[in-house]
């Protein structure tokens, strides 16, 4: 038995414009991670890890928690079956804004221009980039997206259509829709999965007021009881770095009922460590998942033993 637990994350499985990745080794990774699991982890829902953290309850040997951000179709067209093989539960947080296609994935959205970019340069910030190969549209690509991601929801939506506009990128087909809707939400729950909250529209939350942070926490998680017909009081940070919450956030969280929030923080979680400050390892479908996990529960095992040292010289 044990007291911490891997709580697990990804984004899309196949490629994507802000996820790049050659056709096809997304979902040969991904179905590989999950059998690796299969191997040697004890996966169960989080709602269930989170009960037995509160109730003092052990949790089972190497247990892990599987999360998934944003709601990416291909985590219910390919992530849902292939889940469903070893009989695993998830987690899914969602955002609303995506689900209704009223708000735009602005990663994807800077992304996707760049790599449909028919201007040859672009001015950011005072700085002429080149955009006359593949190499330098990446690093112009590189400096928008550090840069916007500094700023409020609203600038940072209005920047990325800035730029989108002056690379002048070629239409986007018909059909590319890379989010599932709210009929794809409710299959999710069809399916037996559980669903969290991921703000109304993946605002990077301390870059908000507390007002706009409360409307995003608040609102996400009555869209999405009203919308699913469902209690929803888990949620995941978006971007979910230290920086991007603060104390204020972590607050208005535990006002607003929330049960537990998760980061992008690497590391355990354990039933000692605030639940509005989980830990959680982000994997794309290529990471080396035994190596993630070896290091993650090694570190685990010093951490106790460092805790034992200190009672003991008391």
């Amino acid at each position: 038995m044990s007291n911490r637990l891997l709580v697990l994350g990804w984004h899309n499985i196949d490629p994507t414009p802000g996820f790049p990745d050659p056709p096809g080794v997304g979902r040969l990774g991904f179905a590989k991670q999950l059998r690796t699991l299969a191997r040697f982890a004890t996966v169960l829902p989080l709602q269930d890890a989170l009960r037995r953290m509160a109730d003092g309850e052990p949790l089972p040997p190497r247990a892990v928690v599987l999360t998934f951000d944003d709601g990416y179709l291909d985590n219910l067209e390919l992530g849902v079956p292939m889940l469903a093989e070893h009989d695993f539960p998830a987690t899914f947080f969602l955002v609303p804004g995506f689900l209704s296609g009223t708000v735009g994935a602005w990663w994807e959205d800077l992304s996707g221009a760049f790599e449909r970019a028919r201007a040859s340069r672009l001015t950011f910030a005072g700085v002429t980039h080149d955009l006359s190969t593949p190499a330098s549209r990446q690093v112009a690509h590189d400096a928008v997206r550090g840069a916007v991601k500094k700023l409020d929801h609203a600038s940072r939506v209005a920047e990325v259509a800035r730029v989108s506009e002056e690379i002048e990128p070629a239409p986007i087909s018909a059909g590319d829709g890379l989010f599932m809707d709210w009929g794809g939400a409710k299959s999710l729950l069809a399916a037996g999965h559980e669903i969290g909250s991921h703000t109304v529209s993946h605002a990077i939350l301390e870059r908000e007021t507390e007002a706009g942070q409360l409307m995003e926490l608040a609102d996400s998680r009555r869209e999405l009881e009203s919308g699913l017909g469902i209690s929803v009081d888990t949620l995941a940070f978006p971007n979910g770095a230290a920086g991007d919450y603060s104390d204020t956030t972590t607050r208005l969280v535990s006002e607003l009922g929330y049960r537990c929030a998760v980061t992008t923080r690497a590391g355990l979680a354990g039933r000692a460590d605030s639940p509005y400050e989980m830990r959680r390892v982000i994997l794309t479908p290529t990471t080396d998942l035994p190596s993630v996990a070896s290091k993650g529960w090694r570190k685990a095992r010093t951490m106790v033993g460092r805790r034992v040292a200190s009672l003991s010289r008391r």
